[in-house]
């Protein structure tokens, strides 16, 4: 395939036709900073965050929406540059509360770390409404995360993950102006509208204004350690990253990688894989099995357990017959599990009384 060349900050780079200024920034290795744009998602060109200065061209122009040709001389880091870049972010911090010491997600904020690179600590610009003393507009009905649209800074993330990752369609950009919003249509409530609360949105919200409740004081950012797992409520097999507190072992939130080359999910994943991960630190999971002796529970080994329910099952089947046992799966185990579990009890035991559980 033909390759384009360009000069980006001085450095030669190659991309492939059609890709935008940022998309061949990132493939290759060099940092534009954006808020609106993500990799999973398609062009949008809302926060003007990432403006680059290209030659022979007057205006700036966005590097998220900007198609790369062959011979462009651009630069991320000039003083006109850094100084409209600035200003943006001066802007958006208007209306942005900056309780970032309290806030879920300190430590991982975008707009935080963009902020920070560019060595503002306050916005020059001011609003007639103070948002830094004003009460929240908190939205918690729902049992799985907050929407704190104070903090929301109509990137539309959230609103083209529901559209083009998550499919429903649930929310989009309400109002104008400076009364512009987030919001499910006609006024319904989020637990009124068609989300299903899958976390699409959460995930790539850059600031604070999504996030979820479980995961609130489990640990920052730098306190936690990731590890790749695969979800166990189906047999679909969604690819999983754990983040796990380095101190207390516990989990603080699961998230999805939407660059795996190997997740068949590809980031997508569902209400259940997301956020129904509490069992894992109950009280009451089964950690070892349990042999049931005159009405009582004790704990036994794997070998003996497994010995007991053979010996268990070959009894009835002598007895009673092959159709006097059934076999119940769970749609929790993996598909080759219950390929397995089927053929034992077709193959081995003589039974075709199989079912499962679709129901978690």
């Amino acid at each position: 395939m033909q390759s384009i060349k360009a000069i980006l900050d001085g450095r030669e780079i190659t991309a492939r036709p059609g890709q935008t200024i940022l998309q061949a920034a990132r493939a290759n290795g060099m940092y534009i900073p954006a808020l609106c744009d993500h990799p999973a998602l398609s062009p949008f060109g809302a926060c003007r965050v990432c403006l680059v200065e290209v030659e022979k061209n007057p205006k700036l122009l966005p590097a998220c929406t900007t198609p790369l040709t062959e011979g462009m001389v651009i630069a991320s880091r000039s003083p006109k540059v850094l100084e409209a870049r600035r200003a943006v972010v001066e802007l958006i911090l208007v209306r942005h509360p900056l309780d970032c010491f309290s806030c879920p997600s300190n430590g991982k904020c975008e707009l935080q770390n963009v902020a920070y690179e560019l060595g503002i600590t306050s916005s020059r610009f001011r609003e007639d409404v103070d948002v830094q003393k004003g009460v929240h507009r908190i939205e918690d009905a729902n049992p799985f995360y907050v929407r704190d649209m104070d903090k929301c800074i109509l990137c539309g993330r959230c609103v083209r993950a529901c559209d083009e990752l998550a499919r429903y369609h649930a929310i989009d950009f309400q109002q104008r102006g400076v009364k512009t919003m987030v919001h499910p249509p006609i006024g319904r409530d989020l637990e009124n509208s068609d989300c299903v609360f899958c976390g699409q949105c959460v995930q790539l919200c850059p600031v604070g204004a999504l996030y979820e409740k479980s995961s609130v004081g489990q640990g920052r950012p730098w306190e936690l350690r990731q590890e790749r797992t695969t979800c166990a409520y189906c047999g679909v097999g969604c690819e999983l990253i754990i983040h796990v507190n380095k101190h207390t072992g516990r989990i603080a939130n699961i998230t999805t990688d939407y660059e795996s080359k190997t997740a068949l999910n590809q980031g997508r994943c569902c209400v259940k894989g997301r956020f129904a991960w509490q069992f894992v630190h109950s009280e009451d999971r089964l950690t070892k099995p349990l042999v049931r002796e005159n009405g009582v529970f004790r704990e036994a080994s794997w070998d003996e357990a497994l010995g007991l329910v053979a010996y268990k099952i070959g009894h009835i089947k002598e007895h009673h017959g092959p159709d006097s046992l059934g076999f119940f799966s769970s749609a929790r185990c993996t598909n080759e599990e219950n390929y397995l579990f089927q053929r034992l009890a077709r193959e081995v035991v003589g039974t075709h009384n199989v079912d499962h559980c679709a129901h978690l």
